[in-house]
C-alpha cells in the first residue's frame, strides 16, 4: 500500500503528473497514417530530406531500404534524395557534430529513426502543428507538446505564424511573457506559403514516413501474422481429432 501512494505521489511531482492535475495536459490530433500509401510516404521521405535531415538523422536506415520498401527507383533515389558523398547503401545520417548541436540548440539533436515509436504517431503530427510565438525561447518560439523546445521553426515558413491561445478565464498582463503553464492551444495569425490544409496533409505525408522509418516491417509483420494464426487454426483441427482418435479407446 505504502509503494502505491508513493507511486502516485511521485507521478504527481513530475511535470507530466502536474499537468495532468492542472488538466492542461494538451490532447493529441489523430494523424491518420496509411502505410500502404506509397504516394504518402514517398512525399514524407522528401519533407524530410528537405527539412529535417540537416540537423536530424535517421541512422538505423539505409537508404537504398526506404527506397525499395516505399517505391522510389533508383534513378530517382540518386537524383533527388542523396546529397554530397552519400551512395544508396549509406545509413541516412547528416554531418552535425553532438557538440555543435548541444552547442547551438541546447541539447544534443536526436536521431528520429525511433521517434514515432517513442512518442506516438499522433504526438508527432500535432508537435509539427504546434509551434507558437514565445520571445522568451532562444529562436522566438515554443511548442504545445515540447514546452521549451529547443527546435528552430523551420517550417514557420510553410505554415505561417501562430500564436498561444490560453485558458478559458486567463487574461495574460499586455506585454508579459509567454506563461506556458495557461497555454492549451494554438492560433494562426498569419499564413505561411501553404494553406492549413496543405500544411495539415504535410504534416501527415512527414509523420507517415516518420512512422514508416520506426518500424519498416510493420506490414509484414502484420501479414504473417495472420499466416500463423490461420496455421494454428489448421493445427488446431488436427490436434482436436488426432486426440479424440488415441483417446477413444479410453472411453
Amino acid at each position: 500500500m505504502r509503494n502505491a501512494i508513493f507511486a502516485i505521489a511521485l507521478l504527481l511531482a513530475t511535470p507530466f503528473g502536474l499537468a495532468m492535475a492542472s488538466g492542461h495536459e494538451p490532447e493529441t490530433e489523430d494523424a491518420d497514417i496509411d502505410l500502404t500509401d506509397h504516394a504518402s510516404l514517398q512525399r514524407g521521405a522528401k519533407y524530410f530530406m528537405n527539412y529535417c535531415l540537416g540537423c536530424h538523422s535517421l541512422k538505423y536506415m539505409r537508404y537504398s531500404r526506404v527506397a525499395q520498401d516505399i517505391g522510389i527507383s533508383d534513378s530517382d533515389l540518386r537524383n533527388n534524395l542523396l546529397y554530397g558523398n552519400a551512395k544508396p547503401g549509406d545509413m541516412i545520417t547528416n554531418s552535425m557534430r553532438p557538440e555543435d548541436g548541444e552547442l547551438w540548440f541546447g541539447a544534443v539533436v536526436p536521431d528520429l529513426t525511433l521517434v514515432a515509436r517513442w512518442r506516438t504517431p499522433d504526438w508527432v503530427y500535432t508537435y509539427l502543428k504546434s509551434f507558437y510565438l514565445d520571445d522568451s525561447r532562444p529562436y522566438g518560439v515554443n511548442n504545445l507538446m515540447f514546452p521549451d523546445v529547443g527546435m528552430p521553426p523551420v517550417l514557420s515558413g510553410l505554415q505561417g505564424i501562430q500564436e498561444p491561445v490560453y485558458a478559458e478565464g486567463y487574461e495574460p498582463a499586455p506585454g508579459a511573457p509567454v506563461d506556458k503553464a495557461h497555454v492549451i492551444g494554438v492560433k494562426l495569425v498569419k499564413q505561411g506559403s501553404l494553406t492549413p490544409e496543405q500544411y495539415d496533409a504535410m504534416a501527415r505525408d512527414l509523420t507517415n514516413f516518420l512512422t514508416y522509418i520506426g518500424e519498416p516491417m510493420k506490414l509484414q509483420r502484420q501479414q504473417l501474422g495472420i499466416y500463423v494464426l490461420l496455421f494454428l487454426g489448421v493445427l488446431f483441427v488436427l490436434a482436436f481429432y488426432l486426440k479424440k482418435e488415441y483417446w477413444k479407446d479410453v472411453h
